[in-house]
């Protein structure tokens, strides 16, 4: 079983920062790509940022240059620093996995989720 723990959300004022935290627990045999997406009042999530394992990135649009995606694979967590939030950042962000799981001796690529952590910027 592949847990995704997020951590680091909370409450900032416009133009301050904040950096979330995504730690892979489990039974695995590789992280292949973590990332952040969000969703505002329960939208559709969009793709904040991602990276693979060999440091390949990938960011959205909105936030290209204001954020920074960082992968520490020795503690199989991803860093989320995030800059000058503005209020329209103010949403749930969800770490997101793929991860290599032994199936029938195989391993195979699934994807996992984590639980939300709120971001809320106010002005």
């Amino acid at each position: 079983q592949v847990q995704l723990r997020t951590s680091g959300g909370g409450s900032v004022r416009s133009g301050g920062s904040l950096r979330l935290s995504c730690v892979a627990s489990g039974d695995f045999v590789q992280i292949y790509t973590m990332a952040y997406y969000r969703s505002y009042a329960g939208n559709q999530r969009e793709l904040v940022a991602s990276i693979s394992h060999v440091g390949d990135t990938n960011y959205g649009d909105s936030v290209k240059d204001r954020v920074t995606i960082s992968l520490d694979s020795a503690r199989d967590t991803a860093y989320l620093q995030m800059n000058n939030l503005t209020p329209d950042d103010t949403a749930v962000y969800y770490c997101n996995a793929k991860i290599g799981v032994m199936t029938n001796t195989i391993p195979m690529s699934r994807e996992f989720w984590g639980q939300g952590t709120q971001v809320t910027v106010s002005e």
